[in-house]
């Protein structure tokens, strides 16, 4: 199974997103905290350049924290910043704006001198189904932006405003054109960010079996007993088809909606 998937909307997006950072002061980048590096898109990184980037590692709540620390080395440079979230539940929306303020300080401060309020604008951006529009709306403080649990919600930009100085710019989730790296595509998959309508989810569940049996074995032991494959877990829900024969379709969904629910515990997916 090779996962590509890279809709109309998507290209759109790019381009648009690529117009708008004219305008942009900090990139405000949404990681998935299960997928830290994997949930980066390489055409984003090259889009935004050297603009400021806050980044906000989300779904910090599912995620492997201790196995994080050993990714921000990578995140935090000069002129990025970052921070963890859970936009389900988290009321850190004045401590993001602090930090996009912190980061457009240079701006802030040369308004300043001229007697001026500067206002200072953030484009938001990541991949599908990483909880991009959610926290803008806990940024706005009120549902302004289209949310949902699958991939492809969001399917235009739009600008919003937070106070009287911070304008906000919800884009769409990208993904980038071809995905050469395969382990990086499944991950993608695993998180929900590639439309479940193209996946094989039974070849697709296997190799999350393989990858949490080496990452995570006791989490793998604990949710499903002694099971050591797809089959042996279908026998162990009872996954039957009405002819008798065992539902490999629905045990492998189930597989991976435990992970996707939080089910097998916190994880993170991703390895330096």
């Amino acid at each position: 199974m090779k996962i590509n998937w890279f809709p109309g909307h998507m290209n759109k997006a790019i381009n648009d997103i690529s117009e708008q950072l004219k305008k942009v002061d900090v990139v405000t980048y949404v990681l998935d905290a299960r997928i830290p590096i994997s949930s980066l898109n390489p055409k984003l990184n090259q889009i935004i350049g050297n603009k400021p980037i806050l980044y906000v590692l989300n779904k910090i709540d599912m995620a492997d924290q201790t196995k994080i620390k050993d990714f921000l080395p990578i995140l935090k440079k000069i002129n990025t910043d970052y921070l963890f979230y859970n936009s389900t539940i988290s009321n850190k929306s004045d401590l993001i704006l602090n930090k996009i303020k912190k980061l457009a300080n240079e701006k802030i401060e040369k308004y300043k001198q001229k007697g001026i309020k500067a206002s200072i604008r953030t484009m938001v951006v990541g991949i599908p189904n990483c909880g991009k529009s959610t926290l803008v709306n806990s940024l706005c403080k009120k549902a302004k932006a289209e949310t949902g649990n699958k991939a492809g919600v969001t399917k235009r930009g739009l600008w919003l405003t937070v106070g009287d100085c911070i304008e906000i710019y919800d884009t769409p989730g990208t993904l980038y054109p071809n995905i050469s790296d395969q382990d990086v595509a499944k991950k993608l998959a695993y998180v929900g960010s590639v439309r479940d309508e193209i996946l094989d989810f039974v070849e697709l569940a296997e190799e999350f079996i393989k990858l949490l049996k080496r990452l995570y074995p006791q989490e793998f032991s604990k949710r499903y007993m002694n099971c050591q494959n797809l089959e042996d877990i279908a026998h162990l829900r009872k996954f039957v088809t009405s002819g008798g024969e065992i539902d490999l379709e629905r045990t492998a969904k189930s597989v991976i909606d435990d992970f996707r629910k939080g089910r097998l515990g916190k994880l993170t997916l991703d390895e330096v």
